[in-house]
């Protein structure tokens, strides 16, 4: 089946899911005629022993058997091929969904932390779309494609007589009622499940990460019974909703049971009466447990259909929460200047201000160190110069351009950023420098490993630059995961270079290579910000920026403003001119 292909259009009713889905209409027009097929042939079983006690036994003619026999068997091996290939089709539209999503729903993973911060919802759209795919690829769709046809089999029962058609219509309206309790009773606990499903690999998750705080502060035992709390709760929960779907499901299946023995019974009654013939007994009694089949595979499937349907919902509203990005027009490469125009940021999922009306210009070759207490903001006013967190009011220029009017690929291009956390992925080393570009060539990678004085440290590993680093590159120290975290920001020589507290986890051959590099970028012509709360982080800037409670208190040459802060203390605001400079108040 081809990957289908979604179509996002400002004017189009339906949901991104809903355009996935419809891109798989030719499949589901397929699967509802083979639907009609397959349901055709359910009928040969009935008709089959009809003909036996009708035509065979009474006429004790073989022949008839045998014909009777092969077609029979001709028409059981084509429904049993129908039934296979309506299987494999369900399951690769299942896949075709999570083809055309998958990339979206994982964009919105990884976008929701920075649009609702600590407050999303972690993986869960990743699982979401799981079983989402899962459903379709199951036995509950055949089961809805199975249900419109009951009415036939119900008119069947009737056209063999009244009494067995009523039986039958009796049993199919009590197994209905049973599917729209069994919708009413789930509903409630089935979400609180999935709460509680959330909050619990949330825990083991923020545990695993924090394995060596838990361990060496003795709270691992607390955080095992937080967890065993909660794993208690979602056990509940579940059970609750399997408790009731399962009972449910037992109900309807002694009930199709007893149906097919009271349309015996009935049959019976009427062979007596002799209003019908010994073959319709068996041959209703099986039509009648055919027509509700349906009904007691979709109950028995209701669990899964239910947690599709919330995962339907949840992914329908975190895309249209998160709608999908389109690519603005390519810019030329920022060569010129970087403009923080009255740039106030508040953190994602907050309402709080936590920098405020910050204003300043930085020519190429500048370099802007900032420092301040902390909690001053000058991590967040970071995030927002390299484009992470969108500015509450006013906008980061590259070289006149806000920065909204690049996409993160093209403007990634020209950033490079290194965070306080320094996170690496499971890789080699030069995948990591080289942010895992598939054609990033080997000359580019050493390059920016020289420029941040690592080279030297990455040959003396076993692999060189092939080593693997494990995840969250546990192989490593603090310190040479920053050094690799440097290199990987100088890579492809980008215009803007950003660094948080660079030199936290650096030695003295660490803060030597760092200054080096710094002021390497700078003669190239790039644009370097860095926060340091040591002096020998900001030795390689020309200018200096000071941050008290989010707000500017100084801006200017390093050693104007340097001397202001160890005269007074606090420095007193500064006037800023367009010159770059400051004017004393």
């Amino acid at each position: 089946m081809q990957r289908a292909q979604p179509r996002y259009s400002s004017h189009s009713p339906r949901s991104e899911l809903g355009d996935a889905l419809a891109a798989c209409r030719g499949a589901f027009v397929g699967v509802g005629l083979m639907s009609c097929m397959i349901n055709v042939l359910y009928l040969t079983g009935s008709f089959f022993m009809l003909e036996i006690y009708d035509r065979v036994l009474p006429s004790r003619s073989i022949p008839t058997l045998v014909a009777l026999v092969i077609l029979a068997g001709g028409l059981y091996v084509g429904q049993g091929i129908l039934e296979l290939i309506r299987g494999r089709i369900l399951v690769r539209i299942g896949t075709a969904l999570d083809e055309t999503l998958s990339g979206r729903v994982f964009e919105t993973v990884v976008r929701l932390p920075l649009v609702a911060g600590g407050r999303g919802e972690g993986l869960q759209p990743l699982r979401d779309l799981d079983n989402v795919r899962s459903f379709l690829s199951g036995m509950g769709p055949s089961a809805l494609f199975d249900l419109p046809w009951l009415p036939l089999y119900l008119a069947i029962c009737f056209a063999f007589h009244t009494l067995i058609g009523v039986t039958a219509l009796v049993g199919a309206v009590i197994l209905v009622l049973l599917t729209i309790l069994t919708e009413y009773l789930t509903r409630a606990p089935s979400r609180e499940a999935t709460a509680l499903a959330i909050r619990r690999s949330d825990l083991a998750a923020a545990s695993r990460r924090n394995a060596e705080v838990l361990v060496a502060m003795g709270m691992a035992g607390r955080l095992t019974r937080l967890w065993s709390d909660a794993n208690l709760r979602y056990l509940a929960g579940n059970r609750r909703t399997s408790d009731v779907a399962g009972g449910l499901g037992a109900v309807a299946k002694v009930l199709r049971m007893t149906l097919q023995s009271a349309v015996l019974g009935v049959g019976a009654y009427l062979v007596i009466e002799q209003q019908a013939t010994a073959g319709i007994i068996i041959a209703g009694s099986i039509l009648s447990a055919r027509a509700l089949a349906p009904v007691d595979l979709a109950i028995g499937n209701w669990k899964s259909f239910v947690a599709a349907r919330q995962s339907w919902q949840r992914l329908n509203n975190l895309l249209r929460t998160l709608p999908p990005r389109r690519d603005p027009t390519q810019l030329q490469p920022p060569t010129k200047r970087l403009l923080a125009e009255n740039v106030s940021v508040v953190p994602p999922g907050e309402q709080k201000l936590v920098v405020h009306d910050v204003t300043f210009a930085l020519e190429a070759g500048n370099g802007l160190g900032i420092i301040g207490p902390s909690g001053s903001g000058k991590s967040s006013l970071l995030r927002a110069l390299v484009g992470v967190w969108q500015p509450a009011r006013g906008h980061v220029r590259l070289d006149g351009a806000a920065l909204e009017q690049w996409s993160s690929d093209q403007l990634g291009r020209h950033v490079g950023y290194l965070p306080q956390d320094v996170e690496l992925f499971a890789g080699s080393v030069a995948e990591n420098i080289s942010r895992f570009d598939p054609d990033a060539s080997s000359d580019a990678i050493i390059a920016a490993a020289r420029q941040a004085g690592v080279h030297e440290m990455i040959v003396t590993m076993r692999d060189g630059y092939d080593t693997q680093i494990g995840e969250n590159g546990g192989v490593l120290s603090a310190g040479q995961a920053q050094r690799i975290g440097l290199a990987r920001a100088l890579y492809g020589d980008p215009f803007l270079i950003v660094l948080d507290e660079p030199n936290s986890n650096l030695d003295t051959d660490g803060d030597d290579a760092l200054t080096k590099a710094v002021r390497a970028a700078r003669q190239r012509g790039a644009i370097v910000v860095v926060v340091a709360h040591r002096p020998i982080g900001i030795e390689g800037v020309d200018l200096l920026l000071v941050m008290k409670e989010g707000r500017m208190q100084a801006f200017g040459p390093k050693e104007t403003v340097l001397g202001q802060v160890l005269q007074r203390g606090t420095p007193a605001p500064m006037k800023i001119v367009a010159d770059g400079g400051v004017a004393k108040p």
